[in-house]
């Protein structure tokens, strides 16, 4: 059995490369298979994988909420 590990986006699947080789190698025992590539994500999918991926997920922590309303001076 083979393995492939996935993470939606939207309507797209992230995955790592390795899987993506495991899954054109099997798909190529059925048929030939031609792989057009693009290393150019579209807005909304880069914006996506930034909310899902866990980057930013440290502005969550009470630690980053330090400033008020009264810092700071007026401009």
């Amino acid at each position: 059995m083979t393995i492939i590990q996935a993470q939606w986006i939207g309507e797209q699947a992230l995955l790592s490369k390795e899987d993506f080789e495991r899954l054109l190698a099997l798909a190529r025992k059925c048929e030939p298979i031609d792989v057009q590539t693009s290393y150019e994500l579209p807005t909304a999918v880069m914006m996506k994988l930034a909310e899902v991926g866990g980057s930013f997920d440290f502005w969550n922590d009470c630690g980053e909420d330090v400033y008020s309303v009264e810092d700071g001076e007026p401009v």
